[in-house]
């Protein structure tokens, strides 16, 4: 793994800005930079696939893994949902989940070292793969909501249908969120977990 040209800063030209939730400017790369710099420094040989992916009326999310070179990185990316202003109507419900999946791309890839010395410590974007809810501020779900009781009973009914301890989710469930109690979860690390799960089930699971 070519640590010095993942970590390499990118040129002047390739940063661009844009407001932040809280009023300040932050500094960003488009997709099409990231993706070069990945083909760059791993020979083209990575993937990217969604985990698990939410709709809440109001934005969406998808949970996103990066692989290269045996290494997986997982990360949440979101986007709001564009509606007309007169009409209320969708505009592009595709283009959103587009944005959506880019975002989990690009902060994917940032925990490989793509990007970094765009995240300074006064970033409130800043992304992190244990950051409290192991998502950026960005991604964070407002609120404060806590998984469902729903939620737990379809987690507990995978579990055994799966044969896992209660200890092996836990220990999938830090992974992902960086979070090691299942009933600290909120609905949308919750609706991963379940995806993330369900897949395992159905045969395409993925080592995390």
């Amino acid at each position: 793994m070519n640590r010095e040209l993942l970590e390499k800063p990118f040129e002047k030209e390739q940063i661009k800005q844009r407001k932040g939730n809280f009023g300040d400017t932050i500094d960003y790369v488009e997709a099409h930079a990231v993706i070069q710099r990945l083909n760059d420094a791993f020979d083209g040989q990575w993937s990217f696939e969604v985990i698990s992916q939410e709709n809440n009326g109001t934005q969406v999310m998808v949970l996103g893994k990066l692989t290269a070179d045996g290494v997986s990185k997982t990360q949440f990316g979101c986007s709001s949902i564009t509606t007309n202003s007169k009409t209320g109507e969708i505009v592009s419900l595709g283009d959103d989940w587009k944005a959506a999946t880019s975002d989990a791309l690009k902060k994917s890839a940032s925990l490989f070292g793509i990007g970094l010395h765009l995240y300074g410590a006064d970033k409130k974007d800043q992304p992190s793969e244990h950051k409290g809810k192991g998502m950026s501020e960005k991604s964070q779900p407002k609120g404060g909501a806590t998984i469902t009781k729903e939620q737990l009973a379809q987690i507990k009914e995978l579990r055994t249908k799966l044969g896992w301890t209660p200890e092996k989710v836990q220990e999938h469930s830090k992974t992902m969120f960086g979070i090691e109690k299942v009933e600290a979860l909120n609905p949308t690390m919750a609706t991963a977990l379940i995806a993330y799960l369900q897949n395992q089930g159905n045969g395409k699971g993925a080592d995390y």
